[in-house]
């Protein structure tokens, strides 16, 4: 008995081990994304044209979001995560929401967002798009996104997404053993409020 133990431990082991040594970041796909959103938040009447989408343009922010490296790290973990544990949440299977990542790779955050332990007020995420991209246009669409949410969150469309100012993006590629082949998340967020 003991060693059919020892010997499922050695597989589920390997088989984890082989799954992370699949998964790559891509750090150019990532910054590629947040060009475009850029972009999209400069020019949104031209950048909807070419997406053949129309909504109320006046709602879209026009705070200019700044590369953040800490949320960038903590997008980059949080992707890597989904990726090599198969699963596609805002929490993690121990039930950790975004708002503990993003501290833990040292961005600060106001204790009261840490209080739930399943708390997410910053990230979005998608799944098995091509490019990160195409992520992001997923996400302005509405595609797989009911009532919006994501185009509100990365578009900064309301009050509260609108006031956010920092961001990372992490994306990372699956060539095979996970659900999908791409991950992403998206953290918009900032220090004070």
């Amino acid at each position: 008995m003991r060693i059919c133990s020892i010997l499922l431990f050695l597989l589920l082991n390997t088989a984890l081990y082989g799954q992370r040594n699949k998964v790559s970041v891509d750090k150019a796909a990532a910054k590629e994304a947040y060009t475009y959103l850029l972009d999209f938040r400069d020019n949104p009447r031209a950048m909807m044209r070419a997406l053949g989408i129309r909504f109320d343009v006046a709602k879209v922010s026009k705070v200019k979001l700044r590369w953040n490296n800490d949320l960038a790290r903590a997008a980059e973990q949080r992707a890597r995560d989904m990726a090599e544990r198969n699963y596609f949440d805002h929490n993690n299977p121990e039930g950790i929401g975004p708002n503990h990542f993003i501290v833990q790779a040292g961005y600060s955050l106001s204790s009261d967002w840490l209080k739930k332990r399943t708390a997410n007020n910053f990230e979005s995420i998608a799944a098995n798009h091509p490019t990160a991209v195409d992520g992001i246009k997923a996400f302005i669409i509405g595609k797989g996104s009911p009532g919006f949410m994501h185009r509100k969150h990365v578009l900064g469309m309301d009050e509260w997404n609108g006031s956010l100012q920092d961001i990372g993006i992490g994306f990372v590629r699956v060539p095979h053993g996970a659900a999908y082949k791409t991950y992403m998340s998206v953290i918009i967020a900032k220090h004070d409020w």
